[in-house]
């Protein structure tokens, strides 16, 4: 059985070597913030960390995860909302119908660690998620806030 170690907690799981990481955490291990969008890799509301860095789970299959790396979901970020860019997106009233927000702020907190003061132009060619309601002022917004309050 694959090991996985999520939000800080491991877990052997059942499933086959080609499933994708998107439904072990969805439909094994209940973790429902992170959203199946495209199926493609092409969206981003799917996008969790692996070691960090964003990553869009809908593409990555479990034997494509090495044992011991550190999967973080929306739900492991900060439990209790006190990551910067969870106040931040709080503060602004960043998402409208928030579907793809899990997953925006999963990139926004991988580019805010690399980049603790982004530029427009930073934000712009690091965030490559999509929003249907097409938030992204808002979204910009929010990770400008977020730099603020680190």
């Amino acid at each position: 059985m694959p090991t996985l170690t999520v939000n800080g907690t491991t877990h052997e799981v059942d499933a086959e070597p080609d499933t994708p990481l998107l439904w072990v955490l969805r439909e094994q291990l209940g973790l429902t913030g992170t959203k199946y969008g495209c199926g493609i890799a092409a969206c981003g509301a799917c996008t969790v960390q692996i070691e960090g860095q964003p990553a869009r789970s809908c593409q990555i299959q479990l034997q494509d995860i090495a044992e011991g790396e550190e999967i973080t979901t929306i739900e492991g970020l900060s439990p209790d909302r006190s990551h910067p860019i969870q106040q931040a997106w709080i503060e602004l009233d960043v998402p409208q119908c928030g579907y793809c927000q899990s997953g925006q702020i999963m990139a926004a907190a991988a580019l805010l660690r690399d980049i603790p003061e982004p530029t427009d132009e930073d934000i712009r060619s690091s965030m490559g998620n999509l929003c249907r309601c097409g938030t992204y002022n808002r979204i910009r917004a929010g990770i400008k806030r977020a730099s603020e309050l680190t």
